[in-house]
């Protein structure tokens, strides 16, 4: 099963150019360097969903929070604390 995991863009990096953007996201507290390639409007504070370390669609902060509830409830965000380390 794919899972989308909400994410809040703390920075952009667009060295590159525009269309190659990445952006620091953090994920409660867990950051991860993410391709904003799909999201070419995203800025600093929106929150997006992130599928293997792409930014798929902007979320309202709302939802993000709710998905990340129910993440944290069914233990999805200590494994990927465990992960991180």
């Amino acid at each position: 099963m794919c899972l989308a995991i909400p994410g809040k863009i703390l920075e952009i990096d667009s060295t590159l150019d525009d269309l190659f953007r990445t952006a620091k996201v953090s994920f409660g507290g867990i950051q991860k360097t993410i391709n904003l390639c799909m999201v070419p409007e995203a800025q600093v504070g929106d929150y997006v969903l992130v599928h293997v370390g792409v930014a798929i669609s902007k979320i309202n902060e709302d939802e993000a929070l709710k998905v990340f509830d129910y993440l944290k409830a069914m233990g999805e965000v200590e494994e990927l604390e465990e992960k991180a380390t």
